[in-house]
């Protein structure tokens, strides 16, 4: 009788063992089914690809004043989504100016162009699994913009080392099917305040700085954005009233914007769409 209480209990206690390390470490995860959603979000715990059911963007042709910008990244994005090789991008610049907006615009007018293109967004937190992300995607038919929104980076984070070995670096490489897309208002990912600490005290000023500037440099392509003018701030503004059909003359909306504009500190395309929502508000217009 003892013997057979103590045989149970060992196996009560494998059992336990057994459950802790599929835990710690899970079985790998099912090929996501990309055919549900033309985007999604990626999250952890356990790794899944979330459908988005709906993304918040406006129409390529209402994105004003960032003409040069628009056709680089759409020649990039076409390029890619007909199987031809295409650069990792990072748009950076002003805050405001369209950066995200201008993603989500392209990937629309890509996916037009030839549907079955994806956008995933990986945010910044979960940069650490975008290795086993990346495994997931290797191999699929889809081609897939992967999507890092307000990439930037402090002092002692080490989540670039992520993204870096990624990029260019591992055996295996980018999939061939999988571009990146990053935002930032940082031109190399970082204050420049950190730079210039890592010049004035490391040990090796130069080899400190190489290291955490070098990944600015695995993106293909750099796009800059710069504040906008008073002129193409209103002409955003007229673009969206034109698009939504608010009926406003043109002495009125330059009045009141330009007042708009100047309670908020600073013209933007962000500015001009707060604008437009209290106009729409105003006006008991709908928007989306």
């Amino acid at each position: 009788m003892q013997r057979d209480c103590s045989g149970k209990s060992e196996d009560n206690a494998l059992a336990r063992i057994a459950s802790a390390l599929e835990r710690i470490s899970p079985p790998p995860q099912a090929a996501p089914d990309l055919g549900l959603a033309e985007a999604f979000v990626w999250q952890t715990g356990p790794d899944r690809l979330e459908p988005a059911a709906r993304v918040a963007r406006v129409d390529l042709g209402l994105l004003v004043g960032i003409d040069r910008a628009r056709d680089t990244l759409l020649g990039n994005t076409l390029q890619f989504a007909r199987g031809y090789p295409a650069n990792n991008v990072l748009l950076w610049g002003a805050r405001g100016m369209g950066k995200s907006s201008l993603v989500k615009a392209v990937h629309a007018e890509a996916a037009r162009a030839v549907p079955g293109v994806k956008l995933i967004e990986l945010h910044r937190e979960d940069l650490p699994s975008i290795g086993r992300l990346l495994a997931s995607l290797r191999g699929q038919a889809a081609r897939v913009i992967l999507f890092c929104d307000d990439l930037s980076f402090d002092k002692d984070d080490s989540h670039y080392k992520s993204l870096k070995a990624v990029l260019d670096g591992g055996i295996e490489g980018r999939p061939e099917n999988v571009v990146l897309y990053a935002t930032s208002n940082r031109r190399h990912l970082m204050p420049r305040d950190m730079i210039e600490n890592e010049r004035q005290s490391g040990v090796n000023p130069s080899e400190a700085v190489e290291e955490k500037v070098s990944l600015s440099d695995r993106f293909g392509l750099w796009l800059g954005f710069h504040a906008c003018n008073q002129d193409d701030y209103l002409a955003m503004i007229r673009g969206y009233c034109d698009a939504y059909g608010i009926a406003i003359s043109d002495a009125d909306l330059r009045a009141e914007a330009i007042e708009w504009s100047q309670t908020r500190g600073g013209r933007s395309g962000r500015v001009a769409w707060q604008y437009l929502t209290d106009l729409a508000g105003r006006r008991g217009v709908r928007l989306g």
